[in-house]
C-alpha cells in the first residue's frame, strides 16, 4: 500500500482571494445608485407625459362636445363663431363647477363649455371658425410647463367637421 501524502494548502492565498473587497462594494453601490437614479428620472418623465396625454384627450373630448351642441342646434351654429381666445379673458371659474344651464340657448351652451374648458385645462382657451359651406373647425389650447427649461408652452388640438 501507498503511503498518503497530505499537501499542505497555504492559508494566506486562499483567504486572500475569498469573499469581496471594498472597492468592489464601492463600486457595486455606485452602479445600483446609477440605475436608481435612472429609474427616478423614467418615473418622473412617466408623470410628465401621463398628464400631457390626459390633457389632449381632455381637449379632444370638449372639442367633440362643442361640435355636437353645434350640430343639435345648427340652425343657431353661427353664434358659436364668437369664442376665440380673446373671449376667454372675463371666464371664471365658480367654486361649485361648471353647471349645465337649464335653457339650452346658444348663449348659455357657450358660457358653460368655457368655464369647463378653463376648469379642466391649464389656461385654456379655444377658437371656433364656422364657414359658410358648414365646414367647422375648433382649436382648443392650453398651456404646458416643460420639465426641461420650466417655461411654458401651448399645447392645441384641431377638431375639424361639417355640420
Amino acid at each position: 500500500m501507498r503511503p498518503m501524502i497530505y499537501q499542505r494548502k497555504n492559508r494566506s492565498t486562499s483567504s486572500r482571494h475569498s469573499g469581496f473587497t471594498l472597492i468592489e462594494v464601492l463600486i457595486a453601490i455606485l452602479v445600483l445608485a446609477f440605475g436608481l437614479l435612472g429609474f427616478a428620472l423614467l418615473q418622473t418623465m412617466n408623470v410628465r407625459f401621463t398628464k400631457s396625454a390626459q390633457q389632449r384627450t381632455v381637449a379632444t373630448n370638449l372639442a367633440y362636445e362643442l361640435v355636437d351642441v353645434m350640430r343639435s342646434q345648427r340652425s343657431l351654429a353661427s353664434y358659436y363663431n364668437a369664442i376665440d381666445p380673446g373671449s376667454f379673458a372675463a371666464v371664471v371659474v365658480p367654486g361649485t363647477g361648471c353647471l349645465r344651464a337649464i335653457s339650452a340657448t346658444p348663449s348659455a351652451n357657450i358660457t358653460r363649455w368655457k368655464c369647463a374648458v378653463r376648469e379642466a385645462l391649464p389656461d385654456g382657451e379655444a377658437n371656433v371658425d364656422l364657414a359658410a359651406d358648414g365646414t367647422l373647425e375648433v382649436i382648443v389650447s392650453w398651456g404646458e410647463v416643460t420639465q426641461a427649461n420650466e417655461s411654458e408652452t401651448r399645447s392645441q388640438v384641431t377638431v375639424e367637421s361639417r355640420l
